[in-house]
């Protein structure tokens, strides 16, 4: 028992970690009082802000792509019931965020997709090679534009969706946002008796 716990823990403490860190980053700088949270997004502050950010990145495109590809190509594009996104569509969404979402939010450039069409277009795919593709480009564009950014430019509030955003109000809306949606793959996975490959 005690011996499959630590294996347990050791599957999946890296990912934890990151999480953890990230989350410890944003309670410090979100629990301090408006003006004290104002004058301490310094530029070291938000430099090790987005290293966690971009930890917890990595971490959650491991764990979507371990996803995609235990998924076989016939239950791509499954789905629990109508009106709700299949699989497929929850993983372009994933890689979607990556080549846009995540590095506009924090002002840094979205990746060329070509016309509106030729990105509403990318959203239906069903492939799974192509679809693990986009996984692995649309993570790579969010990180190499994040680690790009300086972080003097991130200590200011930006608009994002309609609201006035510090980088840690931003990190803490998008990481929600992408663990939700792993959460959402996971419970995909367990209802076509799928493992997630960091818990075997």
């Amino acid at each position: 028992m005690q011996q499959s716990q630590s294996q347990s823990q050791s599957r999946t403490s890296p990912g934890r970690r990151a999480f953890a860190t990230l989350a410890l980053a944003l309670l410090a700088l979100v629990t301090l009082p408006s003006p004290a949270r104002a004058q301490d997004m310094t530029k070291e502050s938000v430099a090790s802000l987005k290293a966690s950010f971009v930890a917890d990145l990595d971490t959650l495109h491991t764990k979507f792509l371990g996803l995609a590809q235990a998924f076989p190509q016939d239950k791509y594009t499954w789905r629990p019931m109508d009106g709700v996104r299949s699989v497929s569509e929850v993983l372009m969404l994933a890689a979607m965020e990556g080549y846009s979402f995540i590095p506009t939010s924090f002002g840094a450039k979205a990746a060329d997709l070509g016309s509106r069409e030729e990105a509403a277009k990318l959203r239906t795919l069903t492939d799974k090679a192509q679809i693990i593709e986009h996984l692995n480009k649309g993570f790579a564009h969010a990180k190499k534009e994040l680690e790009a950014l300086d972080p003097a430019m991130l200590t200011a509030k930006r608009k994002v969706m309609g609201q006035d955003r510090s980088a840690a109000d931003v990190a803490l809306f998008i990481g929600g946002d992408l663990h939700e949606h792993l959460g959402q793959m996971i419970a995909y996975a367990r209802m076509n008796h799928i493992v997630p490959p960091w818990s075997k």
